[in-house]
């Protein structure tokens, strides 16, 4: 099972051929990159399109707890030469305390343990 980064999940909706194989699956992910992909939408189309577009999805959002928020801004001080965002950091840390592949297209993860990168 993979957590779905707000960059894949993006690639998803705008309909991207490296990514169609995972549009059927569930979008394990959590509130913040929920966030982030409505953020997106809100500036592409008309804010009443987009829970029509996000209700196509099947999401499952994981809960950011104490232990996720501390071990991911620890992530992020020890990786801060990559200048990775706290959305993405939160999402790593996430997936890999629940046992997910973090599935992304960000250049700054293609080389972390439990990554599955797709361009």
């Amino acid at each position: 099972m993979k957590f779905f980064d707000s960059y894949a999940i993006i690639e998803i909706i705008k309909g991207r051929p490296n990514y169609e194989k995972y549009k059927e699956e569930t979008f394990l992910t959590n509130s913040l990159n929920l966030s982030e992909v409505t953020y997106f939408l809100l500036r592409e189309i008309h804010e009443k399109e987009i829970k029509k577009i996000l209700n196509k999805l099947n999401f499952v959002l994981i809960e950011i707890n104490e232990n996720i928020a501390i071990e991911s801004a620890i992530f992020r001080y020890k990786n801060k030469e990559r200048k990775l965002s706290y959305a993405d950091c939160i999402g790593y840390i996430t997936a890999i305390k629940n046992n997910l592949v973090f599935l992304t297209g960000d250049k700054e993860f293609e080389e972390f343990k439990n990554v599955e990168f797709v361009k």
